[in-house]
C-alpha cells in the first residue's frame, strides 16, 4: 500500500457501499473525502433514539460476514478485532394466526426436526432437499454473478462453461420463487415462510425468480448479532477508512456532480462550495441520479427506474414497549392470512396491505433462543416493519392510515399472544423514506427483482460518464448489507483498474471478480 496521494476521490454518501469503497481507495493511496448529508454514517443503516436509547431502524440482519473479513484483510487489518459479533442460534421465530409457531435454526438438522414436528416428516425431508437446492443455487451464482463486476446473461453462461450449463438451468431463473416453492412444500405456511425471502430484496415472491432461494443458504451460513447494534458496523467501517486517511464531512448535501469535457470533475454542495476531484463515487440510489437530483448533466449516467419497477418501501415503528405473553426472540415474523392479496395490494393497488405480515426485531433479546422468554430490559427496544408501496413521492400517508397500521400491529400481536404497552414510538412512512432518500419514492431496495432479467438491469459500478462510478444497494450486485458492501468493493476495483490502465476501460461486460488492480 502506498501513502502517496496521486488521485482525489469524492464519495457521495456514507452508506455501506460508500464506506467500503472509501476503505479500499484510501488504503491504496487515493485521497478520499466522504460527503454525507446526514449527521452520521450508515445510510439506510440508521438508528433512532427514544428516551436516550438507540434503536436500529434500518437493516437488522447481518449475514455473509466473510465480505467484511476479506475487506479488512485486504487493507492489513482484522475484522474480528474491530467488532464483536455473536452468531444467532435461531434465525427467526415465525407465527401464524391460530397459534402455530415455527423456529428456524442455523443448523439444517435442527430446523428439519422443528419442521417435522410442525408439518410432518415428509415436509422435513422436502426442507432438506430445498436446502440442497438453495446451496447449489448460491454456489452457481457466487463467482460469475455476485462477485463479478459487470455480469450479463452471456458472461454468466461463458463463465459456467459447458459443464456448468446444467447448473444454470437447475437454478430455475425463469420460474418464480412462489412456483418453485410449490414443488418443495405442500404445507402453505412453509411456502409462505420461504417466499418471504423475496422481500429481502424488496420484491414479491409471486414475481421474483426462484434464484432468490439462495437466501436460505446465506442465512444457514450464519446470522450475526452485532454488539452495539447494526449501526456499530457503519461506525467500524468509518473508523477503518479514517485510519487509512479518508476524510468525512457530515451535513454536506451534494447539489450537483460536475461534468467538464464529458467527464466528472467533482461536486458542488448545496451551500455553493465546489470540490474538485478526478473520481466521483455516488453511493446514492441510481433513481436519484437519473431523476436529475445531482444535476441534469449526469442524469444520463444511469437508466431511470420507472415507478412501476420500484422495490418495496415500508412503514416502520421504532418502539419502546413493555411486553408480555409471546416469547420474542431477536427476529420474529407474524404472517398475514392471505399472502397473495398482501402483495397484490402493495404492487397492484399501491396501498398498505389491509392484513400485512409484520416483522419484529426485539433488540434486547440475545442470540440464545433459550433466553427468549427473559425480558431483562423493560421497556424493551422493538422495531416493527410492514411492507408498503414506494409511492412516497406521489401521495401522503395520513394520520388515520398510519394509526390503522399501528392498531393492526397491536391487534395481530395480541392474537399471537404478545401484549404490548408502548411507552415511546417513532414512525417512518414511505413519504419519510423518500425525504431521506430523494428520488426513490421511498423504495428501500432500488429496483424490484421481478423477472429473470431484473438482476442484470441493475447498473454496475462504471457509468457512461468517465470518472463517475456507482455503489450501493440499487447497483450491482443488489440490496442488503453484504451486497451493498460488495458493491463498494467492486466499484473500488473498477476505479483502481481504470486509473492504472493505459487506455480507458471499454464499456463492455466482463466476468472479472474481486481482484484489485
Amino acid at each position: 500500500m502506498s501513502s502517496r496521494k496521486t488521485h482525489r476521490a469524492v464519495v457521495i454518501g456514507a452508506g455501506i457501499g460508500g464506506l467500503t469503497a472509501a476503505v479500499e481507495l484510501a488504503a491504496r493511496g487515493i485521497e478520499v473525502e466522504v460527503l454525507e448529508r446526514a449527521p452520521s454514517p450508515g445510510g439506510k443503516m440508521r438508528q433512532l433514539v427514544l428516551d436516550d436509547r438507540p434503536i436500529d431502524s434500518g437493516p437488522t440482519v447481518l449475514t455473509m460476514r466473510w465480505v467484511f473479513e476479506q475487506l479488512f484483510d485486504s487493507v492489513g487489518e482484522t475484522f474480528d478485532s474491530q467488532l464483536s459479533l455473536e452468531q444467532a442460534e435461531v434465525l427467526a421465530r415465525h407465527s401464524w394466526r391460530g397459534g402455530a409457531r415455527l423456529d428456524l435454526f442455523a443448523e439444517v438438522a435442527r430446523s428439519a426436526d422443528a419442521i417435522g414436528d410442525f408439518a410432518g416428516a415428509k415436509e422435513a425431508a422436502r426442507f432438506r432437499a430445498f436446502c440442497d437446492r438453495a446451496r447449489a443455487t448460491y454456489e452457481t451464482l457466487e463467482g460469475p454473478f455476485i462477485k463479478a463486476r459487470e455480469p450479463t446473461p452471456l458472461s454468466l453462461t461463458r463463465k459456467a462453461g459447458i459443464k456448468g450449463l446444467g447448473d444454470l438451468w437447475r437454478i430455475s431463473p425463469f420460474t418464480t420463487l412462489w412456483s418453485a416453492l410449490g414443488g418443495y412444500f405442500k404445507d402453505p405456511r412453509l411456502r409462505q415462510l420461504f417466499g418471504r425471502y423475496a422481500t429481502y430484496c424488496g420484491s414479491s415472491p409471486f414475481e421474483a425468480p426462484a434464484t432468490l432461494m439462495l437466501v436460505a443458504h446465506v442465512e444457514q451460513e450464519g446470522v450475526w448479532l452485532v454488539e452495539g447494534g447494526m449501526h456499530a458496523l457503519a461506525r467500524t467501517l468509518e473508523a477503518c477508512a479514517k485510519r487509512k486517511g479518508a476524510a468525512f464531512r457530515y451535513g454536506s448535501d451534494v447539489r450537483e456532480i460536475l461534468v467538464e469535457h464529458s467527464a466528472s470533475r467533482g461536486v458542488v454542495l448545496a451551500n455553493g462550495e465546489r470540490i474538485e476531484a478526478d473520481i466521483v463515487l455516488a453511493n446514492a440510489d441510481v433513481s436519484a441520479i437519473a431523476a436529475g437530483k445531482f444535476g441534469a448533466s449526469v442524469a444520463v449516467a444511469t437508466p431511470p427506474v420507472a415507478p412501476k419497477s420500484r422495490s418495496l418501501s415500508a412503514v416502520t415503528f421504532s418502539m419502546l414497549a413493555k411486553t408480555d405473553g409471546f416469547p420474542l426472540t431477536r427476529h420474529n415474523v407474524f404472517f398475514s392470512t392471505n399472502y397473495r392479496r398482501e402483495f397484490d395490494e402493495i404492487f397492484g393497488a399501491k396501498r398498505i396491505p389491509t392484513d400485512p405480515t409484520i416483522y419484529v426485531c426485539a433488540q434486547d433479546r440475545g442470540a440464545d433462543w433459550r433466553q427468549s422468554n427473559d425480558n431483562a430490559v423493560s421497556p424493551e427496544r422493538l422495531f416493527f416493519l410492514i411492507n408498503a408501496p414506494a409511492v412516497g413521492d406521489m401521495r401522503t400517508f395520513g394520520t388515520e392510515e398510519i394509526e390503522r397500521c399501528r392498531d393492526h400491529i397491536l391487534d395481530l400481536s395480541q392474537r399471537a399472544g404478545l401484549i404490548l404497552e408502548p411507552t415511546a414510538t417513532a414512525i417512518t412512512t414511505p413519504q419519510d423514506f423518500n425525504g431521506l432518500f430523494p428520488g426513490t419514492g421511498g423504495a428501500l431496495y432500488g429496483q424490484a427483482s421481478h423477472g429473470w432479467n431484473a438482476s442484470f438491469t441493475r447498473p454496475t459500478a462504471r457509468t457512461k460518464i468517465p470518472g463517475l462510478y456507482l455503489a450501493g444497494g440499487s447497483a450491482h450486485p443488489g440490496p442488503g448489507v453484504p451486497m451493498a458492501a460488495m458493491s463498494g468493493r467492486l466499484a473500488a476495483a473498477s476505479i483502481l483498474e481504470d486509473l492504472t490502465s493505459a487506455t480507458p476501460s471499454p464499456r463492455v461486460a466482463t466476468s472479472g471478480g474481486m481482484s484489485m488492480a
